[in-house]
Formats: structure tokens, sequence, C-alpha cells
């Protein structure tokens, strides 16, 4: 049985809680240091996970471009994992947050079984 991934969120990455019930969730910034050395292990991860049903909630408010290469091998590893049925991937947004979803949507074509969910999050300043 594989480990869950825990980790707290830093001022360069984000909190992560990889369950092996299929419960995945990454919030936060995303610009580490060594991006192989944070992201290698979540591709590790998904590449084993054996689950009816993955739901990956990604609310990332800053990833820059090393992450966003690692997000879509993440993203690539999961839906080509025999092993899970379903996959589900819940991408927030801020509201007006073009690029994001921009971002998103040319994740999503590049997958053939995930399907992905837009939620736009609600101004917490208002």
């Amino acid at each position: 049985m594989m480990e869950n991934i825990v980790l707290e969120a830093s001022s360069h990455t984000p909190m992560v809680v990889f369950n092996h019930s299929g419960r995945l969730k990454m919030e936060g910034r995303s610009f580490p240091e060594n991006v192989s050395k944070f992201y290698d292990p979540l591709i590790s991860f998904v590449t084993e996970i054996s689950s009816n049903c993955v739901v990956l909630d990604i609310n990332l408010e800053y990833f820059n471009t090393a992450s966003s290469k690692k997000l879509m091998d993440l993203f690539k590893h999961l839906d080509a994992n025999n092993n899970v049925q379903n996959i589900l991937i819940k991408w927030h947004y801020e509201e007006g947050d073009d690029d994001s979803v921009e971002t998103a949507e040319i994740f999503e074509e590049s997958l053939f079984r995930t399907e992905f969910r837009y939620l736009e999050i609600e101004d917490a300043t208002l």
C-alpha cells in the first residue's frame, strides 16, 4: 500500500494532500526551487494509484512555467493510469482570471479520459 502524501504549504510550494482513496488536492502557490524534486513524487503517486474514482482539486493562485510543465506531466500520468476508472479535475480559479482557465483548457485538450470542472472562487476581499 502506498503512503498518502501530505505536504504543508510554503512560500514557494502548495499544500498537497494526495490520499490513496482518490481524493487529491493542491492549493497555494507553486514555484519550487527544484521543480522535479517537488513534483516527481506526486507524479509517481498518480502513476501507481488504484481507485475507482480520482478527484483532484487544483486551487493554485500562481504557478510558474516549470510548475505548469510538471502539472501537465502529472495530469498525463493520471490520465494514462488504467487502474483508475473515472478522473475529475476540479480547477478552481479567481473571477476574471482568464489565463488560469485558458491554461486548464490546454491541459484538458491534451488528456483523453479526464473530465474538468471549472469552479470560480468568490473574491474573498469583498
